[in-house]
C-alpha cells in the first residue's frame, strides 16, 4: 500500500471513510461518499468485530465515555484501524495491537 496511497488520508478516501465537505458562502454541507472501494468500506464489519480485541474495544469505550455517540466512536476506530493498515507496510512493521492502541 505504501507506493498506492500518499498518506493515510488518501487511503481514508479511497475506503470511503472520509467525508464530502461543501462550502459556498455561508453555507457547508457534509456528505458521506457513494463512491468507495466497497472492500474496504465492508471494513465497518471489521469494527463491529473488533470489541473481541482489547485494544480498539478500549479505544471505542474512551471515545464513548467522552461523549461521542456510537456511530462516531466507531467510525474514529475504523480510521485508527485504517491508519494502521496504512502505516505498517510503510514502515515494514507486522501489526501489533499494543502499539496501536496506546493507552492515554
Amino acid at each position: 500500500m505504501s507506493t498506492r496511497f500518499a498518506d493515510a488520508r488518501s487511503l481514508n478516501v479511497y475506503a470511503g471513510s472520509a467525508p464530502i465537505t461543501r462550502a459556498s458562502g455561508m453555507s457547508l454541507t457534509v456528505h458521506h461518499r457513494k463512491v468507495k472501494n466497497q472492500c474496504l468500506a465492508a471494513g465497518y464489519m471489521w469494527v463491529f468485530a473488533s470489541p473481541r480485541m482489547p485494544g480498539p474495544r478500549a479505544h471505542c469505550d474512551r471515545r464513548r465515555s467522552d461523549g461521542d455517540r456510537h456511530s462516531s466512536a466507531l467510525h474514529n476506530t475504523f480510521n485508527r484501524m485504517l491508519g494502521c493498515l496504512d502505516h505498517r507496510p510503510q514502515e515494514r512493521e507486522v501489526y501489533a495491537e499494543f502499539a496501536a492502541f496506546l493507552p492515554p
